[in-house]
């Protein structure tokens, strides 16, 4: 057979997309179980962060100590009631994408765009000498080009916001991709979560909030969509829909 010949190049090319998809494939495979421990670890170290409990470069040895001051609970979002599921092994966004274990948002509620969620979500518990300090809650919602998770962290109150940050969202570098900016995060701390009759109240406005509001942050420059979109997502995980049932069950130490 000619070097040149038709027969032998498909047989050559036959071959190497064959060799080429064994490779792929086993590297997915065996690198799946830690693409998932690195994902885990990623969400710990963000959730730390938001809280404030670490800062900088770290190690995994310093965030799982870290995460040894948090408890997690499951909570059935429609009862605020806590679940008996095992938290560690519960993941609230396979839960959204099966049927049984996940709740359609009705278009008139959805103020996050985000269609579904998932039944139970988990709750974490920054505690102290066995009291509980933040109360962090996971939240996402559709921000222009993505969706953005990320968490909100609460002081016990359940009113004084004490962080707001993302570990995943694919917005525009320099524009909707500022929300990643701690400058811009840090104005959220020591905001009011709530109005006076317990309605969702924080928001991103255009431009620069009045000088002592109690629920407006800075606008982001030129990312109209993506500051309307976190708007949304904690409107809507704060409100009834969302993480409220469990919110005042918690204010009446139902949940506590």
């Amino acid at each position: 057979m000619g070097n040149d010949s038709t027969a032998k190049t498909l047989i050559v090319a036959t071959l190497l997309c064959v060799v080429c998809s064994v490779v792929v494939s086993w590297s997915a495979v065996s690198l799946k179980p830690q693409q998932i421990k690195n994902k885990k670890l990623d969400i710990k170290k963000n959730l730390l962060m938001t809280a404030g409990l670490i800062s900088g470069k770290v190690t995994e040895v310093e965030i799982n100590k870290a995460f040894e001051s948090i408890e997690t609970k499951v909570v059935d979002l429609s009862t605020g009631e806590y679940s008996d599921v095992d938290p560690g092994n519960y993941d609230a966004r396979k839960a959204a994408k099966t049927p049984g274990q996940n709740h359609i948002i009705d278009s008139k509620t959805d103020v996050g765009k985000i269609k579904r969620r998932a039944k139970l979500e988990k709750v974490y518990f920054v505690k102290e000498n066995g009291e509980t300090k933040m109360i962090v809650l996971p939240a996402f919602g559709k921000g222009l080009w993505s969706t953005m998770y990320g968490f909100i962290v609460l002081e016990p109150n359940t009113v004084t916001v004490k962080g707001l940050g993302f570990y995943e969202h694919g917005e525009t570098p320099g524009l909707g991709g500022e929300i990643d900016n701690p400058n811009w995060k840090k104005l959220w701390v020591g905001k009011k979560a709530f109005d006076a009759n317990w309605k969702p109240a924080l928001k991103v406005i255009k431009g620069q909030a009045p000088a002592g509001s109690e629920h407006e942050i800075d606008g982001l420059s030129g990312a109209t969509l993506t500051a309307n979109g976190v708007t949304g997502m904690v409107q809507y995980w704060l409100g009834q829909d969302g993480f409220g049932p469990f919110l005042s069950k918690w204010r009446a130490g139902g949940s506590n």
